[in-house]
């Protein structure tokens, strides 16, 4: 009976995550592109100098956290394990080519993204505690009338927070502590639990002031590490273009990967890795964006794709460009290892490893912190905000099981939940393009 329903469930996972859901994360993407008349293109400079050049001044309008740590808890819950582990993989089973596809995903997910933060903010409200709220449940109940199906996004929200936020990154915490400190699993357990807690319980406001600090910390990190590696390897950079252009037309595996990696494996596995590195499509970032103080859903909008662009076009290219120039893709190595090896030829020392540990700790805690706020905006919308501190509570319980390996089916389950949050997701953004378009010509008529 269990053999059974686990093979029902690896189908369901295999539709969720198959190649259905990537034409239509892209589609979208493409769709939206044309709204927004190219938004990511025509306006990324506006973008990088709303968040870069507005760091210090403080924003006018409602809200209950700042642009910057708004964007820092989106950044912290997106930059996780996908950007080291996640790319690692692709590579591994679709070739150098996927990383061409990824960055395709990144670059059409801006668009996405910026939309769905963009409606978001159209259609926030405020909580019973003064907490500034919004996400697709509240665009699908006050702009389209669906409250049902808010009410399936809420729920899938706050449930599969518990695998892709939780689970996961606890798990890799665990494991990048005992390969790279000799710690066992337990006590990174405990120790992740009680940094949980010192952030979490303190709410929204708590969670942002931690990851404005932690997020540029933990990118400068493996920025740093990974620039470095690619100035001693700037030879090999032309050749890893040219590789991953031709691989991404041609196909071409890595050593001990999928023999016959073809051009719809690198499409499928890079668009996948990047879509799931910077979640545009799946409706999660939009609920910590709604909670920034700003006076205009466009202009929170922008930090959006600054958000995909630091994800994706970043330090997903930097792990793929690190792994490819210093040959560790033809190690037989997969995930983070393969990672771990780039780095450990790269760097002198033996510090590459150690670096990678760092960044997975780093990345997969903020992570962590993140994602709890996506899951309680979740449950507060069913329940109420009585059910707040107690989700929280069980979101520090679910930290140490994940650490310790416990629970691997509702791992999986809440993995297959989260990618069923695009569909209620797409539904809101793409049911809602006349608001899009509108609140984009309205913005960038005020902002030539």
């Amino acid at each position: 009976m269990l053999d059974t329903l686990n093979e029902l469930h690896q189908t369901v996972n295999g539709l969720v995550w198959g190649p259905p859901m990537m034409v239509l994360l892209i589609g979208a993407g493409i769709v939206l592109t044309f709204a927004t008349r190219g938004v990511q293109f025509v306006h990324l400079g506006f973008a990088f100098k709303e968040v870069l050049g507005k760091l210090f001044q403080p924003a006018t309008g409602e809200g209950t956290v700042t642009p910057f740590q708004a964007l820092s808890t989106a950044l912290a819950s997106t930059v996780g394990v996908g950007n080291i582990a996640g790319v690692s993989t692709a590579i591994y089973l679709g070739g150098p080519g996927s990383v061409f596809w990824l960055l395709v995903s990144g670059v059409v997910g801006m668009a996405t993204k910026y939309s769905e933060i963009a409606i978001a903010l159209n259609y926030r409200e405020k909580d019973d505690r003064g907490i500034v709220r919004g996400g697709a449940m509240y665009v699908l109940s006050k702009g389209l009338g669906l409250r049902w199906l808010g009410t399936i996004f809420a729920a899938l929200t706050a449930l599969a927070a518990f695998g892709i936020g939780n689970m996961v990154q606890a798990n890799s915490v665990a494991e990048a502590a005992q390969s790279g400190f000799g710690i066992p699993p337990w006590a990174s357990g405990l120790a992740l639990c009680g940094l949980t807690a010192l952030v979490v319980l303190g709410g929204i406001q708590r969670i942002a002031e931690v990851t404005q600090f932690l997020v540029p910390l933990m990118c400068a990190v493996y920025f740093l590490g990974a620039l470095w590696i690619l100035v001693v390897y700037i030879d090999q950079i032309p050749h890893v273009v040219g590789l991953v252009l031709s691989s991404a037309f041609q196909g071409q595996a890595a050593a001990g990967g999928f023999a016959g990696a073809t051009v719809a494996s690198a499409v499928r596995y890079g668009i996948a890795r990047g879509m799931f590195s910077n979640e545009a499509g799946l409706g999660s970032a939009p609920m910590v964006h709604s909670s920034a103080v700003t006076d205009h859903p466009s202009r929170q909008a922008m930090y959006g794709i600054f958000e995909v662009f630091v994800d994706t076009i970043v330090v997903c290219l930097l792990t793929a460009f690190v792994v490819l120039a210093t040959g560790a893709w033809q190690s037989g190595e997969t995930g983070a290892a393969m990672a771990a090896r780039a780095f450990e030829i790269g760097l002198p020392g033996g510090s590459g490893d150690t670096i990678v540990s760092v960044a997975l700790i780093l990345f997969a805690f903020s992570s962590v912190i993140g994602w709890a706020y996506y899951g309680e905006t979740g449950a507060t919308y069913l329940f109420g905000t009585k059910v707040s501190m107690p989700y929280r509570l069980v979101w520090i319980g679910f930290v140490y099981l994940g650490a310790t390996g416990s629970l691997h089916v509702i791992w999986d389950i809440a993995d297959t939940l989260n990618g069923l949050m695009a569909i209620p997701n797409l539904i809101a953004v793409l049911g809602s393009l006349h608001v899009v378009t509108r609140l984009t010509r309205e913005f960038f008529s005020a902002n030539r």
